[in-house]
């Protein structure tokens, strides 16, 4: 009878926490960014990003940029994720997207990174940009690259057509990953 009582004690309020996160993940943002706030964020996210050796290297043979600046991740045990951001081709912004993935498993924690995900590929861009929702792992595959503090990209090694840099991680969150992040075009102007 013990182990019942410590079980409710447990999993309930688990199972309350966990379904009142993910409604709160799933509603929309009470402040959704103008296309001028994006762009602001977008500008410094990318200052950062060229502060890391390697990653200027690959800015370079970018065929266009997709940046999200601020993606807020949090989860117990279901999670989920979101952001705002833009795409650049040839250095101005062509469109903005948002970032959202739901997940289950082993993950606990919060935390706000960035994204940018460099397009090497003309026919990689082309085939995002005329999709109605790129799904990770589904639409198209990402070379995953996590930048830590104090670390450098090594640019000799990366030849994939789409390659994706998480970086700026604040707070703590285990499973960091691309895998099953939909990018969706937004309708900002």
């Amino acid at each position: 009878m013990t182990s019942a009582i410590s079980f409710q004690r447990v999993v309930v309020p688990a199972l309350f926490l966990t379904a009142l996160l993910a409604q709160i993940l799933a509603a929309p943002p009470a402040h959704a960014a103008s296309a001028a706030e994006i762009d602001q964020e977008v500008d410094r996210a990318l200052g950062d990003f060229r502060k890391i050796e390697g990653a200027n290297a690959f800015l370079g043979i970018a065929k266009g940029v997709l940046v999200f600046p601020k993606v807020y991740k949090a989860g117990i045990g279901v999670g989920g994720e979101y952001g705002e951001g833009a795409l650049r081709v040839g250095g101005k912004t062509v469109d903005y997207y948002s970032t959202a993935a739901a997940s289950i498993g082993f993950q606990l924690g919060a935390q706000a990174k960035s994204i940018v995900v460099i397009f090497a590929q003309e026919s990689a861009l082309q085939k995002f940009r005329e999709s109605e929702g790129w799904k990770v792992g589904v639409d198209g595959s990402v070379a995953l690259v996590d930048i830590g503090v104090g670390k450098a990209v090594d640019t000799t090694n990366i030849k994939d057509p789409v390659i994706g840099f998480i970086f700026g991680q604040k707070g703590l969150m285990y499973n960091l990953t691309l895998e099953g992040a939909k990018f969706t075009k937004l309708d900002k102007k």
